[in-house]
């Protein structure tokens, strides 16, 4: 009998949108990719009462009791949120908190693993399929937006980030992106998105995202990223602000260009903005050249690496301790 799981799962930066207003039957439609930090790393353990402590506590007890609930379990569990990824930050933390906890659970209680299932049972996937996707591969995910059931949108192409690549992420962490029911009434209330909008996002993300990507293109797939986040900013800057959340994370991305970076964008509804280089030290350089000469615009930078690999999981019995990706995932139909 298990001890204890562990689940680590990583953040992930979503590119963008394809299709808002389901124009050929199909909503959303999105694309990401999963980083190698900042990450969530839940603990559980069977206990005499259920019990949860550490990050997003309160976010983390709430799901813990709908697992109870759902999954007929006959336990108590002790939960440590031993690290998570920054709420509302548009990195994902909401869908990679749920889906390591119910992960973590079922592994200690011998159930098959059901990512989908659980992303929906909690309140994750309703737009976007990106996130159950990276928790189970990594890399870089395409899904294909929802279509009438009620089911997470698929996951069509899975690629490899190449390793030298890193992403330069710029935090405001006085701010937080647009979310919960702020997020319902934002999409409500956006006027239809233009279909030739749709045919040209999807056109970037087939015929030139991924191709450059497949070739380790960083220019050319940074150039289609680009003008995907720069349609969908103009398309939710009257949600948000502008076409950034944040006006010093845009002045920021801004400078990161001009020194050199690829692909500048927004994550989700922000405030995290990113922009993409070809090496660890082309990446420094910029954090550098930023330090140097924009010392007080408020934000943080942070250098990541993409993770070409799901949510890391590790198990302990009794003094015996194993460590490893996930297994095989069961899907149920």
């Amino acid at each position: 009998m298990l001890a204890s799981v562990t689940l680590t799962a990583p953040a992930r930066v979503h590119l963008g949108f394809f299709d808002l207003s389901a124009t050929i039957g199909r909503r959303f439609g999105s694309f990401g990719l999963a980083l190698d930090a900042p990450v969530t790393r839940v603990t559980v353990r069977r206990a005499a009462s259920s019990s949860v402590e550490g990050f997003e506590a309160g976010r983390a007890r709430r799901h813990l009791d709908t697992l109870i609930r759902a999954l007929s379990l006959p336990g108590h569990y002790a939960v440590h949120v031993e690290e998570a990824i920054p709420a509302h930050a548009g990195l994902g933390s909401g869908t990679q908190l749920a889906l390591a906890l119910a992960g973590a659970i079922r592994t200690l209680e011998g159930l098959p693993l059901a990512p989908g299932e659980d992303a929906l049972r909690l309140g994750r996937a309703a737009r976007s399929g990106i996130g159950v996707g990276l928790f189970e591969t990594g890399g870089l995910v395409v899904d294909g937006g929802r279509g009438g059931r009620d089911a997470p949108p698929p996951v069509l192409v899975r690629l490899a980030v190449p390793e030298d690549w890193r992403i330069v992420l710029v935090f405001d962490e006085r701010l937080q992106g647009v979310h919960g029911p702020d997020e319902a009434k934002a999409f409500r209330d956006l006027p239809p998105f233009p279909e030739a909008a749709a045919a040209r996002i999807c056109h970037l993300v087939l015929m030139q995202a991924l191709p450059a990507l497949a070739a380790a293109d960083l220019p050319a797939f940074g150039a289609a990223v680009g003008e995907i986040q720069a349609r969908l900013g103009e398309y939710f800057a009257p949600a948000q602000g502008g076409p950034f959340t944040s006006p010093a994370v845009r002045e920021a991305v801004r400078f990161l260009v001009a020194r050199g970076g690829h692909g500048p964008g927004q994550s989700s509804w922000g405030p995290t903005g990113f922009v993409f280089a070809p090496s660890p030290r082309a990446a420094g350089d910029l954090v550098s050249a930023f330090h140097r000469e924009r010392r007080d615009d408020g934000v943080r930078l942070a250098v990541a690496a993409a993770r070409n690999a799901g949510a890391r999981l590790e198990t302990t019995a009794a003094a015996n301790r194993a460590e490893g990706p996930l297994p095989r995932l069961h899907h149920r139909r």
